[in-house]
């Protein structure tokens, strides 16, 4: 079943947004060498358009993480699917998520991978959202706050579709769920 989709944003905001943060990072991370770890699915557009970005040398790895199965409401159960390949002891290290909604899956991997002992643990992420959040995370970079509704595009998904749209949108049904 196909759903309706309405617009929140454009290709070109997108844009804009991830080279001010591009710039951000390779300021902040200037003589150093981080490892820029994507949070899979969602995050693989983003990270890939960020490290393209990015101006200083780095290195990139991902993790996945399942919390939503096939529902627009998370499960509030954070499990890894896949792990690291990379080695993360005494590096700089910028998780890169999608969307945080309520903490819970970046706050599980922010304790998760501390425990591995970076040298530092920063978060970066496309979107956050308003008001719901829940759990205390590390976000350093936050591309845009949204709202209630259900994000899909740019890699975010629902139930494996949408993630092909440039731009961002939300299931017009979900903008009606509290």
């Amino acid at each position: 079943m196909d759903h309706k989709l309405v617009s929140f944003l454009s290709v070109a905001k997108i844009e804009r947004r991830v080279a001010e943060l591009a710039q951000k990072i390779s300021r902040d991370y200037r003589d150093k060498r981080p490892v820029l770890i994507g949070v899979l699915k969602g995050s693989f557009v983003f990270l890939s358009d960020l490290s393209r970005r990015i101006s200083i040398p780095h290195e990139v790895d991902f993790i996945e993480t399942e919390s939503y199965g096939a529902s627009t409401i998370s499960s509030g159960v954070v499990r890894i699917l896949k792990d690291l390949r990379l080695e993360i002891t005494g590096r700089e290290v910028l998780l890169v998520e999608d969307i945080v909604d309520s903490g819970r899956t970046l706050n599980y991997l922010e304790k998760t991978l501390s425990a591995r002992k970076p040298k530092s643990l920063r978060a970066a992420t496309l979107l956050e959202r308003k008001g719901k959040k829940r759990v205390k995370t590390g976000i350093r970079y936050r591309g845009f706050w949204v709202g209630r509704g259900f994000v899909v595009g740019y890699g975010l998904d629902y139930d494996e579709k949408y993630r092909h749209l440039p731009g961002l949108a939300f299931l017009a049904e979900s903008l009606n769920q509290p």
